[in-house]
């Protein structure tokens, strides 16, 4: 949050740039809340607290090797409570990165169900109780920073 409204980072996939937000697959002996946690990490150099039940899910065709074959997937969705962007991280050569004002996000995203996903979110957000300690007493992040980069378009 900033300035009392939500902010939503965006990342760009990696091979048609599109904007989406962090994503991945299951990661074995991790429950499905900490793959997205890891995920988001890995593609945009975030850590924070993650909620414990999905918001949402979309489905999407992910395009696989250069063939192009397509595999169905579905995309269940955990909110994260950003408490620091590291300076690099894994995928940050690989993805651009950007946090949005919530009415800029759905304006750029191309996928109808996250654009859904987050639209609903953010209209009907009350912070989870473990997200309302941090958002009441911003000094409980003190030393943890977050960086504002580039808006798109």
């Amino acid at each position: 949050m900033r300035d009392g409204s939500i902010e939503i980072l965006l990342v760009t996939t990696r091979e048609s740039k599109r904007w989406i937000i962090p994503k991945g697959g299951p990661i074995k002996g991790l429950k499905p809340q900490k793959s997205a946690a890891r995920e988001a990490f890995e593609e945009a150099g975030i850590r924070g607290a993650i909620g414990g039940k999905a918001i949402g899910s979309f489905k999407f065709d992910k395009t696989l090797s250069e063939e192009g074959i397509l595999v169905p997937c579905e995309v269940f969705v955990y909110p994260l409570l950003v408490k620091r962007q590291h300076k690099t991280w894994p995928e940050f050569n690989e993805r651009t990165s950007c946090w949005c004002e919530s009415e800029k996000a759905l304006a750029i995203l191309k996928d109808e169900g996250l654009r859904n996903i987050i639209a609903e979110f953010v209209n009907g957000f009350v912070a989870p109780k473990k997200f309302q300690k941090v958002l009441a007493n911003p000094s409980s992040r003190k030393g943890k920073k977050t960086r504002r980069l580039k808006t798109p378009g």
